[in-house]
């Protein structure tokens, strides 16, 4: 299958680490964590969404990756990174990840990113993650996710 070139980063990255997890590209868009469930056939909670935050003093991003059902308690994060968490825009998005907003997804970023994982997602055999544009996705395990982002797992709500 001919990936984009985003999805072939992220399947790239996936050979990379050593996981044989395949990159999917469908007809439709997984940009929202319910597009994504009905795409693939599961439910939103299975999707593990890749939120990029900008730490107001520090200025670098943190990547939450939370079920797909939850918002994420934006002071919960900042008490435990001690920093306050801002909005990141696309641009800051693609300058630390090399990817676009919607299709972002937990690893083959352009530098390594503190990774939090929602501790939700471990509730489900299987879950799913965007692989670099927003038609793209690949299935995975929790303990992979956590094997690929070495993300610290905790509630994020």
């Amino acid at each position: 299958m001919a990936y984009k070139e985003s999805a072939d980063r992220v399947q790239n990255a996936l050979r990379e680490q050593g996981f044989t997890n395949e990159v999917v590209e469908l007809p439709d868009s997984t940009r929202t964590a319910a597009e994504a469930a009905q795409a693939v056939g599961c439910e939103a909670a299975q999707i593990a969404k890749s939120l990029i935050f900008r730490l107001a003093e520090s200025g670098k991003p943190l990547l939450v990756i939370a079920s797909g059902v939850n918002r994420v308690d934006e002071n919960l994060m900042a008490q435990w990174i001690g920093e306050t968490l801002a909005k990141a825009d696309a641009d800051f998005v693609r300058e630390h990840t090399g990817f676009v907003i919607g299709g972002v997804p937990p690893i083959g970023h352009r530098e390594r990113i503190q990774a939090v994982i929602d501790e939700d997602l471990f509730r489900y055999e299987l879950i799913w993650a965007a692989a670099g544009h927003p038609k793209a996705v690949f299935r995975l395990t929790p303990a992979e996710l956590k094997r690929m982002t070495d993300g610290t797992v905790m509630s994020v709500k």
